[in-house]
């Protein structure tokens, strides 16, 4: 045996080591400390190890930040935190946050753990408040009444009490802090809508009973004789809340200067956690009463995209819809909606672009856009959906966010793996269930993950981020209308196919969701050989699911797709455009395009194809995720995932092979597993990762308490177990990694190159 050499300088080399598959995305930090110390963390060469530290007053106290480090440094394999600055009484423009988190990221360099700070607006509500007051998010509340007309009638507008993970604990909600009573309306409604010439504005008759911040009371008379056609009444309130007008003139700039402030401190990033407007739950809806994000800016905005419509009419004919006007209605939805889509967007752009600005082309943003963990109507009011569109530089998800999602943002943002935040019980499941659909968890919060078992799977599965740059091959992609899922005056609302996409995953086949908005801006393609591409992803079968409301761009697309290698389908029908003029749109796609109007029918469709091209399947997901764990209020929703023993395959032609299913840490892998047209045997523990070439050669391994591996005549036989992970350059030369152990190199793996690198495991917690 040999030592591996050389320890005192190898975390400044560690990064020279495996440069065929690095990628940097965050800064490397200089520390200045004693390098003579054996690693316990990745360089930032690889995707990290992340975890989520939640501040509280102890951090802000004098060298409050050090404990929490130095447990992340001695005890686990983090090396990227993102502190959430989040406090009852402090904001991150304030001079002490900013030079505790400048102290606290000094400290975590010399400690080989980078920062990547939370500094969103949100944590700073009230300085902007005072200094913008007039640029604060309304919400327009609709309330109808039913007119008696021989008596007057009062009614009270109650306001809401907003909260969510940014208003934990103490922390002030986004409460109201005024109203406004913008109109009364008085109308005759029948059961097919408000009948729209009878609509009077009746404001000045009207008494203002009281106005507060909480509700407000309005007094409507009786019904005049020659109004008695009127048979209900809408009162028209806007709250102000403490939250930032999504349209504020000088939003962006705000956050900018938040952004600047903290140029000084050695960050390796700066998150963004659930943008949006403020949150919505599902039992909102069922309050009688109709809500629109407002303000004097939307309004503007809404009239010059619309060709100067009045989005205070509008609203009450997209809430109650008026007799006869159903594609008006339909139209000034999809309209509303993708405003909220591309100003979203355009906010998340302008962070991520300020960011890079700031810190360097190579700092990280991250952390999930993703705030309802399912892409149905909370979130498309929270923001458009604009999960897809919301630049992270890795894939970023949370909770039970379903796998389609995250697959496919891998795609998007270029990312070899994604994160999906995640805290509950059944966390050990959700490791090894994640290695299989190609992905990490991003642990929240990390101080209390200080389990010895978690961590010593996941020091397993960093091993794989070693061997591949590379995502979870997905050869299907269900591409959903964007507009019809949103759109809650038409046949697809609050449908964006996860029946359909679940139904192929749980064949084996994985598959990416992925919006039509997708096509319009430019992100999905198709490649030189015909196949319609995301990222690096080839896709064999695509769906277009409920077409309904689709813009031209999308038949032409299709269009060009017609005679490419990726087989195509569709399920729904296309009889309106954008606008809801009716269209006959499944005539605007390839008649080599299969439609059905339903699931079954699409699935049949699709698995005879990926069957006759000779498709593998990899290990069917069998596992759920949904709310058990979560307890979230009035969340009905499940989605499958993989189970936790199995294998997947990524882009790369990588197969992994994952076992978690009776040990937290790993169980044992033996035995011949197949690769493509090849086989290998191994004995290991966790994680089993291996890339062949075309002939079958060896080309990288992975693996877990590697015990013994055989691949045709590459053979590797230990005393002892241990974890590697081993690659081949382009030049034909090989390098390793040795994690655990004694720090020396066996003779049977000092035999197969003379580059091994040595990676120390963390300490258990007393």
């Amino acid at each position: 045996m040999k030592q591996i050499f050389p320890l005192g300088l190898l975390y400044l080399l560690f990064a020279q080591v495996t440069g065929n598959y690095a990628q940097s995305r965050y800064p490397v930090l200089s520390a200045s400390g004693n390098h003579d110390e054996i690693p316990k963390k990745l360089t930032s060469q690889y995707m990290p190890v992340i975890g989520v530290w939640v501040w509280t007053q102890q951090e802000l106290q004098q060298d409050g930040y050090k404990l929490f480090i130095d447990q992340a440094c001695n005890h686990s394999p983090f090396n990227l935190l993102i502190p959430f600055l989040r406090f009852p009484d402090q904001e991150v423009v304030e001079e002490k946050v900013h030079d505790q988190v400048k102290l606290a990221a000094d400290y975590a360099v010399e400690r080989n753990i980078a920062l990547v700070a939370d500094l969103d607006i949100r944590s700073a509500r009230r300085a902007f408040s005072n200094k913008y007051p007039d640029e604060l998010q309304q919400m327009l509340r609709i309330k109808e009444v039913l007119l008696t007309g021989s008596d007057s009638v009062e009614a009270v507008v109650p306001s809401l009490d907003l909260n969510d993970h940014y208003t934990d604990g103490r922390i002030t909600h986004h409460v109201p802090l005024s109203a406004s009573l913008l109109r009364v309306c008085s109308y005759q409604n029948t059961t097919e809508g408000i009948i729209q010439e009878t609509i009077r504005d009746i404001t000045p008759a009207c008494k203002l009973v009281y106005l507060s911040k909480d509700s407000v009371k309005v007094n409507i008379p009786a019904v005049r004789l020659k109004e008695q056609r009127q048979t209900h009444a809408c009162i028209m309130v806007s709250f102000t809340h403490l939250y930032p007008d999504i349209y504020a003139p000088h939003l962006m700039e705000f956050q900018r200067d938040i952004i600047r402030q903290y140029a000084d401190v050695r960050l390796a990033g700066v998150c963004k956690d659930e943008w949006g407007y403020p949150p919505y739950y599902p039992r909102f809806y069922r309050s009688g009463i109709n809500d629109f994000w407002y303000s004097r800016q939307c309004a503007l905005a809404y009239a010059e995209k619309t060709g100067g419509r009045d989005l205070l009419n509008d609203c009450l004919l997209m809430a109650k819809g008026f007799k006869g006007e159903e594609a008006e209605r339909q139209m000034a939805i999809n309209h509303f909606m993708e405003m909220s889509l591309h100003r979203n967007t355009q906010l998340e752009s302008d962070f991520y672009n300020t960011v890079k600005e700031v810190f360097g082309p190579e700092a990280a943003v991250t952390v999930h856009a993703t705030w309802w963990p399912y892409p149905d109507l909370s979130e498309f009011r929270k923001n458009g959906l604009d999960w897809w569109a919301s630049r992270r530089d890795w894939a970023q998800t949370d909770e039970i966010t379903p796998f389609a999602v995250r697959t496919a943002l891998c795609k998007k943002w270029g990312s070899p793996v994604w994160y999906n935040m995640y805290y509950k019980k059944d966390l050990p499941e959700q490791v090894w269930s994640s290695v299989l659909a190609g992905g990490r968890i991003n642990y929240l919060p990390f101080q209390s993950l200080l389990d010895s078992q978690i961590m010593r799977a996941e020091c397993r599965v960093r091993l794989l981020n070693y061997i591949s740059n590379s995502p979870l091959d997905c050869p299907v992609a269900v591409i959903f209308g964007h507009a019809a899922a949103m759109n809650w005056a038409g046949p697809g609302y609050n449908d964006v196919g996860m029946e359909l996409v679940d139904s192929l995953w749980k064949k084996g086949y994985r598959t990416d969701l992925i919006p039509t908005s997708e096509i319009e801006n430019g992100s999905l393609a198709i490649n030189a050989d015909g196949y319609i591409v995301y990222g690096d992803q080839c896709y064999r079968a695509v769906v277009l699911y409920h077409p309904e409301y689709e813009k031209r761009s999308t038949a032409d697309f299709f269009s060009r797709a017609d005679r490419g290698k990726t087989e195509l389908f569709r399920t729904g029908s296309w009889t309106k455009d954008f606008n809801a003029v009716p269209v006959d749109g499944c005539n605007l796609l390839p008649e080599s395009m299969m439609g059905s109007d339903d699931i079954p029918n699409t699935l049949h469709n699709v698995l005879e194809s990926l069957k006759k091209q000779g498709v593998p399947i990899q290990t069917p997901a069998t596992g759920i995720i949904d709310n058990r764990n979560f307890g979230l209020r009035d969340f009905e929703h499940s989605s499958c995932s993989p189970p936790t023993t199995g294998f997947c395959r990524l882009i790369d032609g990588t197969v992994i092979h994952a076992a978690g299913t009776r040990n937290i840490s790993g169980d044992t892998i033996k035995g011949d597993l197949n690769i493509g047209d090849y086989t290998a045997s191994v004995d290991a523990v966790g994680v089993f990762a291996i890339r062949v070439d075309e002939k079958g050669k060896l080309q990288a391994l992975a693996a877990g308490s590697l015990k013994s591996f055989r691949n045709g005549d590459f053979e590797i036989n230990l005393e002892e177990r241990l974890d590697i992970a081993l690659w081949v350059d382009p030049e034909g030369e090989w390098h390793g990694v040795i994690q655990g152990g004694d720090g020396f190199v066996p003779d049977e793996l000092a035999g197969i190159s003379n580059d091994w690198v040595y990676l120390s495991l963390p300490v258990p917690p007393q």
